[in-house]
């Protein structure tokens, strides 16, 4: 029993040290498992100032071309179609002959008229003779007064149907004329609607003209629009008169028409129906490249916005509705700002509400930051100083 008792003594003293080391190694363990965590740097941001200048602000409208002058080539009289003179999509000269319609029932028209002018012509050559001759006779007795009436009365039909005939001589000349169709303008002759050998009616659409140089293009102003457009005109006291070269056209595929245009006139009504009246602009077309049927951006300035305040565009985050930007103070902390902003210019954003000329704000890394945040300053832009203003409003109308 005692032999037992001194036996186990060394191993709880063995026990012992072992618990003892382990509790020393894990208090070590913890003391190193809170040393102070790492602070990570402030992120890094490029910023850019809030510039204030005068901005003319352009406004944008959906138009369509149409020739200076737009004519329609009708028939004037009946017949077969004979030859058509032109080449259809050319270029035609005034007085050139476009079709020819069988004339030879107009030929035969215009001789009988012209024969019965001469019996008419007769008939009024006898009855003037007669005249002269009773007048004297009818003074001395030798014919009754009766006679002479009925000689007065002859000369005088005589005369209505003399002018009755040149009328008719005159239309039948018109109508012998007109089988050859003519063009009334100098500009491009469309594709024909008739064909050779067709039996054509009177007023039977044969083609269109367009005179292209100079070309119009129309487009509908709202009421505010026209309204602001007219206040601003008479304010430089232009009164009715529109300044010239103030519009620009932007074709279909982008590109800006070389040629600028003036406005020359508006309607004289509202539609009721869309609120908008008609204005209408006239651009050089040299090279006849617009056509009538094109559809074109028209833009012009509207207004000049008088120490608008700009900021890149990218530096503007849309949130729910409303545009937010991030503004870097001068302890390079974060203060995220609701802003009210106004048109776009170019790459720039006019901010009607909300800052200050001169702050600086946020252009690039807007996902890294939040408010209160500590940043660093990368190199700093020009912002909007260096930017052209002479850009399209978002609102701008079509």
């Amino acid at each position: 029993m005692l032999n037992a008792i001194h036996r186990s003594v060394p191993v709880a003293k063995e026990r012992g040290a072992v618990i003892a080391a382990v509790l020393v190694l894990g208090a070590l363990l913890d003391g190193c498992s809170k040393a102070p965590p790492v602070v990570a740097p402030p992120p890094e941001v490029r910023v850019a100032a809030v510039v204030q200048r005068d901005v003319p602000i352009h406004s944008e409208w959906i138009g369509t071309t149409q020739g200076n002058i737009d004519a329609q080539i009708r028939a004037r009289v009946q017949g077969y179609l004979l030859s058509r003179d032109y080449t259809e999509g050319g270029v035609v000269k005034e007085g050139d002959v476009l079709f020819v319609i069988d004339a030879r029932p107009y030929e035969a028209a215009l001789a009988q008229a012209r024969g019965e002018l001469g019996r008419a012509e007769a008939l009024l050559t006898k009855a003037d003779q007669d005249v002269a001759r009773y007048r004297p006779l009818a003074a001395e007795g030798a014919v009754s007064r009766q006679e002479l009436d009925n000689a007065v009365q002859a000369s005088r039909a005589g005369n209505a149907n003399v002018a009755s005939a040149r009328a008719t001589v005159q239309q039948a000349e018109l109508d012998l004329a007109w089988t050859k169709v003519q063009a009334p303008i100098t500009g491009i002759a469309g594709i024909a609607k008739a064909q050779v050998g067709d039996l054509i009616e009177s007023n039977t659409l044969l083609t269109t003209m367009s005179q292209l140089d100079p070309v119009k293009v129309q487009f509908p102003l709202s009421e505010p629009e026209y309204l602001g457009l007219a206040t601003r005109l008479a304010t430089v006291g232009q009164g009715t008169e529109v300044p010239k070269d103030t519009l620009e056209l932007v074709l279909a595929d982008g590109s800006t028409y070389p040629h600028r245009g003036s406005f020359t006139f508006a309607n004289r009504e509202v539609d009721v129906k869309t609120g908008a009246i008609l204005v209408q602009g006239i651009f050089p077309n040299p090279g006849n490249l617009l056509r009538p049927g094109l559809y074109a951006r028209v833009r012009a300035v509207t207004e000049t916005r008088k120490g608008a305040l700009l900021v890149p565009q990218r530096a503007v985050r849309e949130l729910q509705g409303g545009h937010q930007v991030a503004v870097v103070g001068a302890d390079d902390t974060v203060d995220l700002r609701s802003v009210e902003v106004g048109e776009r210019v170019d790459s720039l954003w006019v901010i009607n509400r909300g800052l200050q000329p001169g702050e600086r704000v946020v252009v690039e890394g807007l996902q890294k930051i939040r408010q209160g945040a500590k940043v660093t300053i990368k190199a700093a832009e020009a912002g909007a100083a260096g930017s052209d203003p002479g850009a399209t409003a978002p609102g701008s109308h079509g």
